[in-house]
């Protein structure tokens, strides 16, 4: 009887899958909806108001850059906004709700819960992916705790199911790890993939693949703003621009819904073929973390300590990549750590400064602050310093852990690796300004601020050097900036058309030279001896094409080391710039390049790759 029953249940249930699948029913799609201005939370609200007025919406997709620079205050809005709708809604984050993000993007998983959906409607399976990038300039990258996680959804879900996948980018070359995805959804049966982004409707095709760019909730030149709807029926997936104010524009995209799909053969993929080319670098060991790395390590002796997403400080043997210890925090990490006797200090955006003992992980310290923490501790004597997101730069005792001073004025968050000189600790912030702190008494030497308003041009990012009294920088506003060290006075301040800088520099190891990247490719050598801009030379042989990576370079016994945002290392002469080789370890932007007197160097990409390289010229 038991038996006739499950038979029974069976087909019932095979019944309705098939009813449902052949049933026709509509969702709406809403991205770039940029919450952070009255407009743009207006045209939210909008959307939200003429969604409701349709009976036969099922659910809605938001897909991406739901705010306009992830702020916990901004997320909360954008909630609030969408609690409103009378159907269920599933959200994922974009690039302007991660890389500006001063919680270490935790805020997007507190308010909305997750920062993926997987779900099922109508016989099909709706999944939805983040896309980054994470706190670091760079392409979109789809962090590597949702890859892991795809690959367990993907594990449960049918080879012939229908499935519509949704990221905030296109899946192409925009996003470094695009291909990972591709590569696994090959074997199933998708019919459409959609993304924002670009702000407007275009139909697209991914390796074989239909796909649909929507437009921006936004109203820009318009008088209001907009979403799709997506009528998903047996033969077609119909896509329709809706007006907020109620007009439903004719369909701009009918894309097939029967049949498989034809992948593409042979498509493009990351080319790592010319570390064949240059047999006198080769890789000692690698290891691949189940998260993104989103900071660079420190070394001491024979062990290696990094952090990563998960929330994870460790410690692992240098000559062999195998594990020491783990200590867990309770949020990601986009701290570098840094050590003070036999005590390594990393923040974590739990809000708190963490001390761990350098042989066993055991904890010694925890140090509130009252925000999440992105950016790293460094230490002086007998203080460590951290600058965190809530306007605060703070300084503790090394050995009883107490509060020595709290500077209370830093505008907006930080998110850099300060620089520790002469009794100063110096470091940017998105709020367009730039802070010299006394160590001892913890009050501000002196302010500088570039003029700008918007903060995107900030000087945050950037890992600041210094030589003959002179601090250097490099901002998004496409200036290079020399600052006396003593006063703030601007000493030359440049921008380049022909050589557009950003945030990575780097300096000699004489101190003679200030290494900056340009957007394009190339490296600029500036003398630092001379009391204006003199570039010595400008690197040749071999440029790294377009790039936006804030990791330093860095010089090692004549060689300059350039990251790249694409997980390739360039190195060049430090004498004249000629390019000398390239390696790739992975796709990923590249957190640090760390060199050591013996021709090694440790590598680390935002995409959860840790390399030991070994360079026998």
């Amino acid at each position: 009887m038991k038996k006739l029953w499950s038979i029974l249940l069976t087909v019932i249930f095979g019944f309705v899958v098939s009813a449902q699948s052949g049933n026709p029913f509509t969702f709406a799609l809403i991205t770039d909806t940029h919450v952070g201005s009255p407009d743009n939370n207006e045209d939210l609200h909008r959307t939200v108001q003429d969604i409701n007025t349709q009976k036969n919406i099922a659910f809605v997709i938001v897909s991406g850059d739901v705010t306009e620079f992830g702020s916990y205050d901004e997320l909360r809005t954008a909630k609030c906004l969408l609690d409103d709708l009378k159907v269920p809604f599933y959200a994922i984050p974009g690039n302007h709700d991660s890389n500006w993000s001063e919680s270490g993007t935790n805020d997007f998983l507190r308010v909305f819960g997750n920062e993926t959906f997987g779900f099922e409607y109508g016989g099909y399976k709706f999944i939805g992916l983040a896309s980054g990038p994470n706190m670091r300039m760079g392409p979109g990258q789809i962090p590597r705790e949702n890859l892991t996680w795809l690959f367990e959804e993907l594990k449960e879900t049918d080879t012939d199911q229908p499935i519509i996948y949704v990221n905030h980018y296109p899946m192409d070359n925009g996003l470094n790890n695009w291909f990972e995805v591709m590569d696994v959804l090959r074997t199933y049966n998708v019919k459409l993939m959609l993304c924002g982004h670009g702000h407007v409707h275009r139909a697209m095709n991914f390796e074989g693949i239909p796909a649909a760019m929507c437009r921006s909730n936004l109203r820009a030149k318009e008088t209001v703003g907009g979403y799709t709807l997506i009528t998903v029926n047996a033969d077609s997936i119909i896509l329709q621009e809706r007006k907020s104010s109620g007009e439903t524009i004719p369909p701009w995209l009918n894309s097939p819904a029967s049949g498989r799909p034809s992948w593409k053969l042979n498509p493009q993929r990351p080319d790592y073929s010319m570390n064949h080319h240059h047999p006198f670098v080769s890789e000692g060991w690698s290891l691949q973390e189940q998260s993104d790395m989103g900071s660079g390590m420190v070394l001491k002796g024979k062990k290696l300590f990094y952090t990563n997403t998960a929330g994870e400080v460790k410690a692992i043997d240098a000559g062999n990549g195998r594990p020491v210890w783990t200590f867990k925090t309770g949020g990601k990490i986009y701290s570098t750590p840094t050590l003070n006797g036999n005590t390594v200090w990393c923040a974590s955006s739990d809000s708190y400064l963490y001390g761990l003992d350098i042989h066993t992980g055991g904890l010694r310290y925890r140090l509130k602050n009252d925000k999440a923490v992105v950016s790293s501790p460094v230490c002086s004597v007998n203080r460590v310093m951290v600058a965190g997101g809530d306007g605060h730069c703070r300084a503790w005792n090394t050995t009883t852990g107490d509060l020595i001073w709290d500077f209370d004025s830093v505008k907006n968050f930080v998110v850099t690796r300060p620089l520790v000189k002469d009794g100063v600790i110096y470091f940017g912030s998105w709020g367009n300004e730039f802070y010299a702190i006394d160590i001892e008494t913890g009050k501000s030497r002196w302010i500088w601020s570039n003029g700008q308003v918007n903060r995107m041009f900030s000087p945050a990012q950037v890992v600041p050097v210094a030589t003959g009294g002179r601090i250097y920088l490099a901002s998004p506003d496409r200036y290079m900036t020399v600052l006396d060290e003593k006063t703030g006075t601007v000493i030359w301040r440049h921008n380049d058309p022909e050589n557009r800088v950003r945030e990575s520099i780097g300096i000699s190891e004489d101190g003679h030279t200030v290494y900056v990247k340009t957007m394009d490719g190339d490296i600029l050598a500036i003398d630092a001896t001379y009391p204006e801009r003199k570039v010595k030379w400008i690197s040749s042989g071999e440029d790294m094409g377009y790039e936006l990576a804030p990791t330093p370079l860095v010089e090692k016994n004549g060689v300059v080391f350039a990251p790249t945002d694409k997980g390739l290392i360039y190195a060049y002469r430090a004498s004249d710039g000629a390019f000398l080789w390239k390696y790739r370890i992975s796709t990923g932007l590249i957190n640090m390049i760390l060199p050591t007197d013996k021709n090694e160097l440790f590598v680390s990409a935002m995409d959860g790759r840790l390399v030991k390289l070994r360079v026998n010229y």
